[in-house]
């Protein structure tokens, strides 16, 4: 079969339980994974993307961005809680293409989505760096800018120029120190981004009320700014690349399944964690997208810590209140950073182990039972991009695929479902193929509003992946070797 190989649901289910290498410790429950989800969401889109995508797309219509962001993830949440609870295995989408797609569909969505977490990780780690290096200088503990900032910047006709800075210092230790505390093991990793998380919600709760007696409903009109002139920057098309690009925040329900293997119970646990994880952050965001928005000009907040930002715009005296978020930003977007570097580890893990990739990738410690070799790699890579990039040249990038990934595991479930029938489901996706085809045209959808030089950087970036593919990956594939 070659390219178009398939691997059986029953070989899927014997590498869920080890196979030939220690497996890894089911350790995970509802709470830890629940958690990881709205840890990871809660987070890249609340604490970076809100302000962007107000002050370049949407305005104060960020907030349906969110929404539509939120209901072509609800399509591909109930397809992904099908295949997570049939085929509890690491490696998430990559893994249930094998089964559904064959190799060379797999490698596609593995290298996509390995496109999205490494940059996501690092993106995050820089608008950590820009929230602590203000709340330091409020407090009088001045970073020195050439140690702070990017030594890269995109200029107004998108070439990439050097700014005088040396390194984001601040951005490169916080992602080596999550890199540290991965190789260490995940229930470890789980219980810190539990509690970071239980805190992390709290304190948005509490940014939300204390803004409500705040807000200027007059900063909400027009609520959808008129379009520009140009596609994209406002008006409804701006909106509608606004959910794109704020999609990448809902990658955390990706990086929930890639925690399938680890999970007690999956079958139960990974349907009933990706839907709370859902609610709680559609919730969030828009609560805070609202309340941002309402405290302060939205085209002010283009900046790496847009909630910090509106709170020192605001008229009425919150400094507790960014005391507070400067905080919250500072431990909260920790667990971003974790999973990020998490759901990039464990695909590693799952190719290295089909032999994809370098099977290095896929080996445990023996001490921690954790993939450290992959962890390291991952960590370096996305310490390295945090360290020499600036937000605006990432934030683009990481949405386009997250929704390819999403719309092949929708499609995946009707061919799944023609094609194995009798299959136990613990989970079925409910009123298939409706359900599978909106998550398809939802995600679908989004991709076409993303900006054309998206589509050229992951075309980039699959023309490497094939190189790497068809140079070593398809030599080295463990399926083919079986069956030859």
């Amino acid at each position: 079969m070659g390219v178009w190989s398939r691997k059986s649901i029953e070989t899927l289910k014997q590498e869920a339980h080890g196979g030939d290498r220690p497996a890894l410790l089911r350790t995970l429950g509802v709470l830890n994974l629940t958690a990881f989800g709205v840890g990871n969401t809660v987070g890249a889109g609340l604490f970076v993307l809100t302000g962007t995508v107000a002050a370049l797309r949407a305005g104060p219509a960020v907030t349906l961005c969110f929404i539509l962001a939120s209901i072509a993830c609800f399509f591909a949440g109930l397809c992904y809680a099908e295949y997570a609870s049939m085929v509890p295995v690491a490696g998430s989408a990559y893994s249930y293409a094998y089964a559904t797609f064959g190799e060379l569909i797999a490698w596609i969505i593995g290298w996509c989505i390995m496109f999205e977490y490494l940059f996501s990780a690092s993106l995050v780690a820089i608008s950590w760096s820009g929230y602590v290096t203000s709340a330091l200088g409020d407090h009088g503990i001045h970073i020195p800018a050439v140690l702070a900032n990017a030594p890269l910047q995109a200029d107004a006709s998108g070439h990439v120029v050097l700014t005088g800075a040396w390194i984001n210092l601040p951005a490169v230790l916080v992602t080596l120190a999550c890199t540290a505390l991965l190789i260490i093991g995940t229930r470890k990793s789980a219980m810190v981004n539990s509690v970071i998380v239980v805190a992390k919600v709290l304190a948005i709760l509490v940014l939300v009320a204390a803004c409500l007696p705040h807000i200027d409903t007059h900063l909400w009109h027009p609520f959808v700014p008129p379009n520009s002139g140009k596609f994209g920057d406002f008006g409804w098309s701006g909106v509608m690349r606004g959910a794109g690009i704020v999609f990448f925040a809902y990658i955390g329900f990706d990086g929930v399944s890639t925690l399938a293997e680890e999970a007690k119970n999956p079958q139960r646990t990974m349907p009933l964690s990706l839907g709370l994880s859902l609610l709680i952050c559609t919730a969030l965001y828009v609560a805070v997208s609202l309340a941002v928005t309402g405290i302060a000009d939205y085209r002010q907040l283009n900046v790496p810590d847009p909630l910090y930002q509106a709170l020192s715009l605001a008229h009425a005296n919150l400094a507790w209140l960014k005391a507070m978020i400067a905080v919250v930003a500072g431990f909260g977007l920790i667990p971003v950073i974790l999973l990020s570097l998490l759901g990039q580890i464990r695909i590693f893990y799952a190719m290295g182990r089909d032999g994809l990739l370098p099977p290095s990738l896929a080996r445990c410690s023996e001490r921690y039972h954790t993939p450290h070799i992959g962890t390291l790699v991952t960590g370096g890579a996305s310490a390295l991009i945090a360290g020499l990039f600036p937000l605006d040249l990432l934030g683009e990038l990481i949405s386009i695929g997250t929704l390819m990934a999403f719309a092949i595991v929708c499609a995946g479930i009707i061919i799944l479902r023609r094609r194995m029938p009798d299959m136990h489901r613990p989970f079925r996706t409910p009123w298939v193929p409706l359900v599978p085809v909106l998550g398809v045209i939802s995600c679908v959808v989004l991709m076409v509003f993303l900006p054309w030089q998206t589509w050229v950087r992951l075309a980039i970036w699959l023309a490497i992946g094939f190189a790497i593919y068809f140079g070593y990956g398809q030599k080295h594939s463990k399926l083919s070797a079986e069956r030859n």
